[in-house]
């Protein structure tokens, strides 16, 4: 028999034992599978979790989900690559998202799921379940994720093969700093990046409390590659990235206006892109959601992220939208008709 049960606190969720190892490493093949990353979503960005576990068994199905008035949507913040169900090896995972989909008209008629994957067919599965439990499914591409598959190159040749502006710039500039890449938290480190990022082009930071939690945690597991330039012995451009099972993860990066001349930021990405490559022997580099046109210079290929949004149609307060995304969905056929 297959049940679901929804959790707002979660000690609950740490409490079954089946669960708690799923969201655990090694299980959890990314950050943002932790129950560690969901603790500091709820704590310090004060979401208020949705957690909908999937029991069969000793077998676990999990959605982090949250309630925003009468919609639930993913449990994420702007920190996020993605989100999606996460299953015990082994589950028999379409009859699991069966039951969730049948059992989730009972906590919101409107449903705004992202940024989903579908690189081993999680948007697919996900939808297709929702529209055969009743719901009136959208799904429209939402965001892109640049990533790179090392396929067994070396950081040479991977370099050799990148745009001639680029390894142009490296050969004129990379000697007018200093790198250093640091693997435990340092507190000096990260306030230096902090001091970088409020000095250069990037937007306000979402959450600082946030990020530098995840940060400490990460230099505790050894995940953390925290990269600074140094210009005259001054921090100009600083870099966060994390590694774990194969994947090179790139957070966030930032360098001062002021230090623009010196690119910073290409010496620093080189230099990070040849730890993980040569020294951590990954896999795969993440660069995470959004077109940013300086991503193409360092990877190769796109994925897509998707946005599924479903409604109850036997609630009358969804029509009007189920109505809208329907005429925007004809309009553009008409218009190629």
């Amino acid at each position: 028999m297959i049940s679901v049960t929804y959790h707002d606190d979660l000690k609950e969720v740490q409490a079954d034992a089946p669960l708690a190892a799923l969201l655990s490493a090694p299980s959890a093949r990314s950050p943002f599978d932790r129950l560690e990353w969901w603790q500091g979503l709820t704590t310090i960005c004060d979401l208020f979790p949705l957690i909908a576990v999937i029991h069969h068994g000793n077998e676990r199905g999990v959605m982090p989900l949250l309630r925003k008035a009468r919609q639930v949507h993913c449990l994420t913040n702007w920190y996020n690559f993605r989100v999606s169900p996460l299953f015990s090896a082994g589950a028999d995972q379409a009859a699991m998202l069966a039951e969730l989909a049948s059992d989730l008209p009972g906590q919101t008629p409107h449903l705004v799921l992202s940024p989903l994957p579908d690189e081993n067919g999680e948007t697919t599965a996900l939808a297709k379940a929702l529209r055969q439990a009743g719901w009136v499914t959208f799904v429209e591409q939402c965001d892109v994720n640049h990533i790179l598959p090392v396929q067994g190159r070396t950081y040479a040749e991977y370099l050799a093969g990148r745009p001639g502006q680029v390894r142009t710039t490296l050969k004129r500039k990379a000697s007018k700093v200093e790198i250093r890449i640091e693997t435990a938290f340092n507190p000096d480190s990260w306030a230096a990046y902090e001091t970088i990022y409020a000095q250069s082009w990037k937007g306000e930071e979402g959450s600082p409390a946030f990020l530098r939690r995840f940060a400490e945690q990460e230099g505790k597991a050894g995940r953390l590659r925290l990269g600074l330039a140094l210009a005259d012995g001054e921090p100009v451009a600083a870099q966060f990235w994390t590694v774990e099972h194969g994947t090179a993860f790139i957070h966030k990066l930032a360098h001062t206006e002021a230090s623009k001349p010196l690119s910073p930021g290409t010496t620093l990405t080189a230099a990070l892109f040849e730890q993980v490559i040569d020294r951590d022997h990954v896999d795969l580099v993440d660069f995470g959601t959004g077109n940013d046109p300086y991503k193409r210079d360092w990877m190769e290929q796109l994925r897509p992220r998707y946005r599924i949004e479903a409604f109850r149609p036997r609630w009358p307060g969804t029509w009007p939208a189920i109505a809208r995304k329907a005429l925007r969905r004809l309009v553009p056929s008409r218009a190629h008709g």
